[in-house]
């Protein structure tokens, strides 16, 4: 999976993605929306629909996906 230079953090532990392993993570994420931003680390508003989910920074906006 290629990331982006805004995607520094893991979206999953929070942690910096240069640092460790984040394999786990990567395919906890595929099941379940980010709770940290990948950009700046802060946790996330997340809420949990039947139709999909949304995950907000206040920082840097919302994301939004669809249940798997």
């Amino acid at each position: 999976m290629t990331r982006t230079p805004s995607e520094r953090f893991c979206g999953h532990c929070g942690q910096d993605r240069a640092v460790g392993h984040h394999d786990r993570c990567d395919r906890a994420a595929l099941l379940e929306p980010p709770r940290h931003c990948a950009a700046c680390r802060r946790r996330m508003v997340v809420q949990v629909t039947p139709t999909g989910w949304t995950a907000r920074c206040s920082r840097h906006g919302e994301v939004t996906g669809e249940p798997v």
